[in-house]
């Protein structure tokens, strides 16, 4: 056991781990653009960070107008964000320096995600993290996503541990509320910090409002040990 007791670690994917939004950006602008959405910008791809690939094409459906099923559009996106995936993916420094930190302790961790199984492998095989993060549940193995606790409580469940043991790393409101909904701490570091007041965010434990900038491996696992169970 390490220094942090039965502590479990379970993070999001995108965002948390690694700077995915630009991929999921193109591949929404792609797809959207071949169905008659030519505009879509930054901008609005940031309202559907947090939430699953699932949902987000259903939003679009209604608020575009869009004729294409949902899963005819779920299938357009996943394929061209697995394109990009494999090769376009950035870790951040500080979270592979986290995951390496909590690996070399024995830590058990998880990667809870909104991406589909096939998206969430193809990132953790192209950037390495897979061999320290075994344990993956994707939102398309639940019945719901974030900010449903499912994808959380699942991970709990598959590494064996109580979810009140567990600490959560996200980067979106919606997981932050996630979190806390399935009784887990949270440590929140908002990809977008100018929405660190949105309320999912409220229900964080610690609340890093600058986002990655301020996030650094040893004051994440210090502040794990200093307030562990």
């Amino acid at each position: 056991m390490s220094d942090l007791g039965a502590l479990s670690v379970i993070f999001d994917l995108d965002g948390t781990l690694v700077d995915s939004e630009p991929n999921y950006y193109e591949a929404s602008r792609q797809v959207l653009a071949e169905h008659g959405v030519p505009d879509f910008t930054w901008a609005d791809h940031e309202g559907y960070v947090g939430i699953s690939t699932r949902e987000t094409v259903t939003i679009w459906r209604e608020r575009y107008g869009l004729h294409a099923s949902v899963a005819e559009l779920l299938a357009a996106t996943n394929g061209r964000y697995l394109e990009l995936a494999r090769t376009r993916t950035r870790v951040y420094p500080q979270m592979r320096a986290f995951v390496e930190l909590l690996a070399a302790r024995n830590v058990p961790m998880a990667v809870a995600s909104g991406s589909s199984p096939e998206a969430i492998r193809a990132i953790l095989a192209g950037t390495g993290l897979g061999a320290l993060l075994r344990t993956v549940v994707s939102a398309d193995e639940v019945p719901h996503g974030k900010p449903a606790p499912d994808v959380f409580l699942e991970a709990a469940r598959r590494l064996g541990v109580d979810p009140a043991d567990c600490v959560v790393l996200e980067d979106a409101a919606p997981g932050a509320a996630a979190a806390h909904a399935a009784g887990m701490r949270c440590l929140a570091v908002p990809y977008v910090p100018a929405q660190a007041d949105a309320p999912g965010f409220g229900t964080a434990t610690l609340l890093l409002r600058g986002g990655q900038a301020e996030f650094t491996a040893r004051s994440a696992y210090a502040w794990l040990r200093d307030t562990a169970r």
